[in-house]
């Protein structure tokens, strides 16, 4: 590490040396302004979410630290100091399977096939046009699309306003992000691995698995989380699929697959119910949900990022 140090400093003076030669030692104001202009948008941005997360513990974390089991294990009631969040979590926990049982599968499947294996040509470019479109439509229209498809035609599959029909609301609503992630991850990989491959009479198929999905593997998770913590937060598509947004009677277990076709709620819709309570004290229990809500979010950043970095090491 010692002999590195001096290496560097001479990098760095050599840099700076030709710099100066070819730009007549002139300082480049305009390059100057463009840097720290970008450093105050990020400092700024940083600020507002700071500020932000701040208000929310300071005024939820008493709920927190007053009654912390009560909250988590509670369920939803119009009494505020007495409501808990249970039954949103039950409703988040399964939204995310499904979100990870479905959409992933599928939209990287569908990332592979477009990148490796369908030829290039206007159908194809149609096809990839569309799906950006469709990664920019309001949830609300796909919260529509699940209101029609899995309450109403397939209900007898998926009990109707239940947590089955709002995470395959929720996998369809994502499912572009993740194509368009992935695809761009495969993209990245350079054709020399693809070419390597091929060179040593390995088989399309074995190419993909041994060579690009290992090297685009991190670029497709950080898609994936990004995905994933969009499904988390969707409020409106729950609510047009049946999601209760006030009380609800059943309190099953997390993990209870019998009551999969029962009415649910999510901590999105129960934040959106509270934040609308007239009584005080839900402020304070809304605050709460969003710190809950925000851990499991971070939560699910740090698990990809720690498979991230080591899919990393592997290349």
């Amino acid at each position: 590490m010692a002999l590195s140090t001096p290496l560097k400093i001479a990098q760095t003076t050599t840099r700076e040396t030709v710099e100066a030669e070819l730009t007549g030692a002139k300082r480049d104001w305009v390059g100057g302004v463009f840097k720290y202009g970008m450093l105050g948008a990020l400092l700024f941005a940083l600020l507002i979410l700071v500020v932000l997360v701040g208000a929310q513990i300071v005024e939820g974390g008493s709920v927190l630290t007053t009654r912390f089991a009560d909250f988590m294990t509670g369920t939803l009631k119009s009494i505020p100091g007495e409501a808990g969040i249970h039954q949103g979590l039950r409703g988040t926990f399964w939204i995310g399977v499904f979100t990870i049982v479905f959409a992933f599968p599928l939209g990287i499947a569908a990332a592979v096939y477009m990148e490796e294996y369908a030829p290039k040509n206007r159908l194809t470019n149609f096809i990839d046009i569309n799906i950006r479109n469709l990664a920019g439509v309001p949830s609300i229209v796909y919260g529509i699309l699940g209101f029609t498809i899995f309450v109403k035609v397939l209900g007898g599959v998926t009990g109707g306003k239940s947590v089955i029909s709002g995470g395959l609301t929720l996998a369809v609503l994502v499912l572009p992000i993740v194509i368009i992630t992935a695809a761009e991850a495969i993209r990245a990989v350079p054709n020399g691995l693809r070419e390597a491959g091929y060179g040593v009479g390995a088989t399309r198929w074995e190419v993909v698995r041994t060579q690009i999905l290992p090297y685009a593997a991190p670029g497709i998770l950080t898609g994936t989380v990004l995905a994933l913590a969009r499904a988390l937060g969707e409020a409106a598509p729950l609510i047009l699929v049946g999601a209760v947004t006030n009380r609800l009677g059943s309190d099953p277990a997390i993990f209870d697959v019998s009551s999969l076709q029962e009415r649910f709620t999510a901590m999105p819709s129960v934040i959106t119910s509270w934040a609308g309570m007239p009584q005080e004290g839900f402020r304070e229990d809304t605050a709460a949900a969003i710190i809950v809500l925000l851990v499991i979010v971070l939560f699910a950043n740090a698990a990809a990022v720690l498979l991230r970095n080591r899919y990393e090491k592997k290349r």
